[in-house]
C-alpha cells in the first residue's frame, strides 16, 4: 500500500496526475479530479468538488460544499466559506459547449470568501481580502478591501487578521496584531 504524506476519506475520490501535499486532508464525498495541485496542509472540506486543472497554495481551508471550477488558482492561506462557489463561463449555455473559453479567477494569498458567495469568473480578489457571506462579486476585490451584498460593494478595510481598519490620518492599527496599515490613493498597505 502507498505511503501517502496527507489523508484522504475512504469516500473521497482522487483522478490520477494530482498533485497533493504534505499535510493535506481531504474529507468525506470529496473528489479531486485530474492535474489539480493541492499545496501543503490544505483541508478539503465534506462534498467538495476540485475541478480538473485548478491550483491551491499551501493552507487552503475549504469548508463543505464548495465547487472550485476549472481557472480557478488559490494563492496561499485562502479561507473558502461554506457553499460558496466559482464559475468558469461568462455567459453558459446548455446547447453550447465552452470548454475552451473558461476564465482566470486568481484570489489572491490571505483572502477569505464567506459562506454562500458567488464569485463570477475573470476577477481577482486581492490579497487578504474579506469576501462577506452571501455576497456576488462582479468585478475584481482590491486587497485588504472588505466587499458585501448583491452585487458586492466596498464598505470598508480589514487588517490580515481580518479585523475592520479604521483609519486616522490615513492609518490604522489592528486591534489582534498591532499591525499598522496605511490607506493612499484607495490602496491599502501594511507599514
Amino acid at each position: 500500500m502507498e505511503d501517502l504524506k496527507y489523508y484522504a476519506h475512504e469516500s473521497s475520490v482522487i483522478d490520477a496526475g494530482c498533485e497533493i501535499g504534505a499535510g493535506s486532508k481531504i474529507w468525506h464525498f470529496s473528489h479531486i479530479m485530474t492535474n489539480c495541485k493541492l499545496g501543503e496542509k490544505c483541508n478539503i472540506g465534506q462534498n467538495v468538488v476540485v475541478s480538473p486543472g485548478v491550483q491551491l497554495g499551501a493552507n487552503v481551508k475549504v469548508q463543505n460544499n464548495v465547487s472550485i471550477y476549472t481557472g480557478v488558482i488559490c494563492e496561499d492561506d485562502v479561507f473558502l466559506g461554506p457553499s460558496m462557489v466559482f464559475t468558469n463561463i461568462t455567459n453558459p449555455r446548455s446547447a453550447i459547449i465552452r470548454r475552451d473559453q473558461y476564465e482566470t479567477t486568481l484570489v489572491k494569498k490571505g483572502a477569505s470568501i464567506g459562506a454562500n458567495a458567488t464569485v463570477v469568473c475573470g476577477n481577482e480578489i486581492g490579497e487578504y481580502a474579506l469576501i462577506g457571506a452571501g455576497a456576488v462579486i462582479t468585478k475584481p476585490v482590491k486587497p485588504y478591501a472588505l466587499v458585501v451584498g448583491n452585487p458586492a460593494k466596498q464598505i470598508g478595510w480589514v487588517s490580515e487578521y481580518g479585523h475592520r481598519l479604521n483609519f486616522d490620518n490615513n492609518k490604522a492599527t489592528c486591534p489582534e496584531s498591532g499591525d499598522e496599515y496605511y490607506v493612499d490613493n484607495d490602496q491599502v498597505y501594511k507599514v
